[in-house]
């Protein structure tokens, strides 16, 4: 009910391809009598790299400097007990997705506008689309007792839905050597208009009215997305030679081809292990716009049932859930048969969110204090909507067990921390999801599942070819694991000097070094290549990457700015107090100007005419929640809809891949279980005729969702195949008699 100085938020995005360079303003006016401090607490995605932020007071400009945070702090408090205006960025000390911004001395009746700028790496979402999302919610981090501090989220105020007292206005700028096909949102958006006729800059903007009730995301579609691409920055004008932010800096995105087919056997070995959040905040509405949205723990479980349906014969798994307290379905992972199976299913189906608050570490020690199986390598799926204040000691657990599992990590509904899901699946070389408002959670746990069951990919090395007397130098620890389809991020730095010339920092000298590192070829066209190297189950594959390079200069220098962000994520991933470390990430951040744990950006407007009189009043503002959400109890106020049928013909479906010819399946085709009998082609089994059937209702009724079930498909298709080969194409033939469906053999690889 306090006045609140912060008017509106404008946010300004320019996409060059997979980098989002984004420009927030914040606007303040004090309509109270008094000086005013303003708080806001506000989230970041994880991997953003803040790397400036100034402010306009009184028609003065003010650029804030990047300090150690301490030191920060305390000019910032000295600045508001002398009566000078000041403003300070702050990130959270235990997570990298929560800033804190004071602006203190605001004087009665006065303006001003904050500017927070930043830089991040795009990230591709199965279907290709890559994906800028803009963080908006915030809900109040869960502190486990015994943690060390607080968080900055335990004093925020919430407010109902479409109560916020300002407004969010956001346009996006697309630029790309890549076609722009269509940009796709949850949020209502004007028109797209190109800016160009090749369709390779555009523009687009939220739609008047938006609520500010959710993340915004932009999902840009671009033609050959898959396209290898590279850029090669000129050093900071000024900075030493050598240095992170004095050397060129290369940043290559690549889509390696892997040449495996990603379909599991029938025995593929393994060891699964499901961690599921089971506290009070996942009987939240995963559309937090809907009261008849289904609640994260209600997807979870379906979600649950389609992992547990898809996993293969003679591997291993386990499930876990956490809250305040955790428990586990068994003492330590069991085979997977049809006995398991089906009394996890029945387990599975009486979940609820019970176990009080989110203490993640705890089951995560109770998992890795469990030995490895030999030949059965561990892959550990993490579900939470990730609200706890302890990210880095999470992400620190999960980085020192990373030689013995993958981590495949999901993010559920609105407000989910970044830093936590990212970071856990970054640790453990897996890869990290995001569901929000009608996403299905199903269909993005298939495709983990699907990365989980390829075969480990190892050994991986880049190697280039430049001049004599140059070298590339990798930023960071470079990728560890690569997935089929999955963009990897390559930062290195090009030190050295070519022996015919004496190259120095300036688009001159940065040009020449362009062609130095371009000319791999007799023709001498700016062309040039990186060769990945792997290992895949004892072969060696290697990969050339053959791009263009075009000189780019920059005074926001993203891709020195990222390299920094690669780094400092290396140096404070492991939660450990390690001086050397720290005195590295501090020299890294105030170097670059990337903000981390351990600096802070500080500005005094030391223009003013005289200090601002009179005692300063508190206000916190409140960021968007999800309070209006909750189910105290885990009661569910709206009608339980039926299971869906395609759940459950996955229920019905038996360990090895098989269904059985009962009434059950009958009914959910919608014919007798005797008339089905009566079809059956001579000489077929029950269960072979059944199978066909059930394949064949996927097909023809539950195509769009096809994600979710062709593991399940893959996994009967090889049952069929070692059961009844010869006969599986008259069967597929009177199926589609017998259905009214019209799949082909073919469709089913036979």
């Amino acid at each position: 009910l306090d006045p609140v100085p912060l008017q509106s938020i404008s946010v300004d995005v320019v996409v060059h391809g997979f980098v989002a360079d984004v420009a927030s303003e914040l606007r303040y006016k004090n309509e109270e009598e008094n000086p005013v401090e303003a708080v806001f607490v506000f989230p970041l995605d994880g991997e953003a790299a803040v790397y400036a932020f100034e402010g306009l007071m009184g028609g003065t400009r003010i650029e804030a400097q990047i300090r150690e945070k301490k030191q920060a702090q305390q000019k910032y408090d000295d600045a508001l007990s002398e009566g000078w205006e000041a403003f300070l960025l702050d990130r959270d000390t235990n997570t990298s997705d929560v800033f804190m911004c004071n602006l203190g001395n605001l004087p009665p009746k006065g303006e001003t506008t904050l500017k927070l700028r930043y830089i991040q790496a795009l990230a591709p979402e199965p279907d290709g689309a890559v994906c800028f999302v803009l963080p908006a919610v915030l809900n109040p981090r869960y502190v486990p007792p015994g943690s060390e501090g607080g968080t900055v989220t335990e004093q925020i105020p919430l407010v109902p839905k479409g109560k916020l007292p300002y407004t969010l206005s956001l346009r996006a700028t697309l630029e790309s050597s890549l076609v722009i096909n269509r940009v796709e949102s949850k949020c209502a958006l004007e028109p797209l208009r190109y800016t160009a006729e090749n369709h390779t800059a555009a523009q687009v903007s939220l739609a008047e009215g938006h609520q500010f009730d959710q993340d915004v995301e932009l999902l840009i579609y671009y033609e050959e997305v898959h396209k290898p691409s590279a850029v090669l920055e000129a050093g900071k004008p000024g900075a030493a030679s050598g240095s992170l932010m004095g050397d060129p800096a290369l940043l290559l995105t690549l889509y390696p081809s892997l040449n495996y087919d990603p379909k599991p056997g029938l025995n593929a070995t393994g060891e699964f292990i499901f961690l599921l959040d089971r506290s009070g905040s996942m009987d939240w509405r995963m559309d937090n716009r809907s009261c008849y949205s289904p609640t994260r723990i209600q997807s979870a479980k379906e979600t649950l049932i389609l992992l547990l349906k898809s996993l293969p014969l003679g591997c291993f798994f386990n499930i876990y859930g956490f809250g305040s307290r955790c428990d586990s379905f068994y003492p330590q992972s069991v085979e997977y048969t049809q006995e398991t199976m089906s009394e996890s299913l029945q387990r599975v189906k009486k979940l609820r969110a019970d176990l009080g608050g989110t203490r993640i570490l705890k089951p995560l020690k109770a998992i890795y204090s469990q030995p490895c199986r030999e030949g059965h390598p561990r892959q550990l799926f993490v579900f939470t909507d990730g609200e706890v204040s302890n990210t880095n000691e999470v992400i620190a657990e999960v980085q020192c067990h990373s030689n013995s599992h993958r981590c495949f990590s999901f993010g559920i509904g609105e407000g989910s921390s970044t830093a936590l899901i990212k970071g856990i699946a970054r640790a453990a070389g897996g890869s990290a999801e995001f569901i929000t408002g009608k996403e299905r959670m199903q269909a993005k746990a298939l495709q983990s599942l699907k990365k989980a069951l390829q075969p480990a990919v190892t050994g991986i090395s880049v190697h280039w070819d430049l001049p004599s007397g140059l070298e590339a130098v990798l930023v960071g620890s470079g990728p560890q694991v690569i997935f089929e389809g999955q963009r990897s991020l390559i930062y290195a730095q090009i030190h050295g000097q070519h022996q015919a010339s004496n190259l120095h920092q300036g688009p001159k000298a940065f040009l020449l070094l362009c062609q130095f590192f371009c000319s791999l070829q007799s023709s001498g066209a700016l062309e040039g290549s990186a060769v990945l190297q792997y290992n895949i189950q004892g072969q060696t594959f290697t990969e050339t990457m053959k791009f263009p390079l075009q000189a780019q200069e920059s005074d926001r220098l993203p891709v020195h700015r990222l390299a920094a962000r690669a780094l400092l994520q290396d140096l404070e991933g492991t939660g450990e107090k390690d001086e050397e470390k720290q005195c590295l990430a501090l020299e890294t951040s105030l170097s670059s100007g990337v903000i981390c744990s351990l600096t802070a950006y500080i500005g005094v407007n030391t223009e003013m005419s005289q200090p601002v009189q009179g005692p300063i009043i508190h206000r916190a503002l409140p960021p968007p929640g999800q309070l209006y959400l909750y189910n105290p109890g885990g009661e569910d106020p709206t009608p339980k809809k039926k299971e869906s049928p395609l759940l459950r013909l996955v229920s019905l479906q038996n360990a090895e891949g098989s269904w059985s010819l009962d009434s059950s399946l009958a009914s959910l085709l919608g014919l007798s279980e005797a008339k089905i009998t009566s079809k059956t082609p001579e000489q077929v089994a029950p269960n072979v005729w059944a199978t066909v059937l059930a394949i064949l209702w996927l097909h023809s009724n539950a195509a769009k969702q096809r994600d979710e079930w062709e593991l399940l498909e893959a996994k009967a298709l090889d049952w069929l195949q070692a059961t009844a080969g010869s006969q599986l194409a008259d069967c597929v033939k009177t199926g589609n008699a017998v259905l009214g469906s019209s799949v082909s053999p073919q469709t089913l690889g036979l």
